[in-house]
């Protein structure tokens, strides 16, 4: 961005870091500290974000999944008016398992100029991480709750000849690796904990490995599943 002119008129999406504060961009910190307004998933969970970089002073507006769809057309037309707006969600890249996809829609429809800035990602992260086959992949978002559901999701990812990523509770994840361990047991399993953060552990073996380790020491944090066939 080289002028005032590029910095109006539009929405920027703006990735935070995912556990470490030194992953936030030069210019993801550049488009806040222009922004007009800034809307925020959690905006008690973005203040201190925004306080460490030395930003204050803006407008910060809640967008979350549950008024996205009604905050859309406020934003769309304070952009459409002339005002920078940055969109941030609680971390990691807006619109992944976060709110984003809607205001994104709305602008397309709309016309409205928006931007998407690259930056940190869990999903990314872990997928380089876990060593595991990388040329194609597929991230399924947060497992279901439902135990039948998740096993279909594990049974296609296994099926798929890809690398399967999921977001995972640490309160579910041990039944989660019970219902991979009897889908195959001997499956290429990762689950990232804490990424980028002081505790981050990458713990890979086959799924029945895997599933004794957590059995005798209990997941705690922020967690990635990754899944991938046995190899031959």
């Amino acid at each position: 961005m080289n002028s005032n002119d590029e910095l109006s008129g539009r929405i920027i999406l703006v990735p935070t870091p995912i556990g470490n504060l030194g992953d936030m961009t030069l210019r993801a910190l550049e488009i806040l500290r222009a922004a007009d307004r800034i809307a925020c998933e959690d905006t008690r969970h973005s203040a201190p974000l925004l306080s460490h970089y030395g930003i204050s002073g803006k407008p910060l507006v809640a967008l979350h999944d549950h008024n996205e769809a009604r905050k859309a057309p406020e934003l769309i037309a304070a952009a459409r008016a002339g005002e920078l707006i940055a969109v941030i969600t609680d971390a990691g890249m807006p619109g992944i398992s976060d709110p984003g996809y809607r205001l994104v829609q709305a602008c397309i429809e709309t016309g409205t100029p928006f931007e998407v800035l690259p930056g940190p990602s869990a999903v990314v992260t872990a997928l380089i991480g876990s060593g595991f086959p990388c040329h194609a992949f597929r991230f399924g978002g947060f497992l279901s709750v439902k135990s039948g559901k998740r096993r279909t999701a594990l049974s296609a990812a296994l099926g798929s000849g890809e690398t399967g990523i999921f977001f995972e509770s640490p309160h579910r994840i041990l039944s989660t690796l019970q219902i991979l361990a009897e889908i195959d047991p001997a499956a290429r399993t990762c689950v990232a904990r804490e990424l980028t953060k002081k505790f981050e552990t990458y713990h890979r073996g086959t799924a029945a490995e895997v599933l004794e380790y957590f059995q005798a020491h209990p997941a705690k944090g922020e967690i990635v599943l990754l899944v991938h066939a046995a190899e031959d």
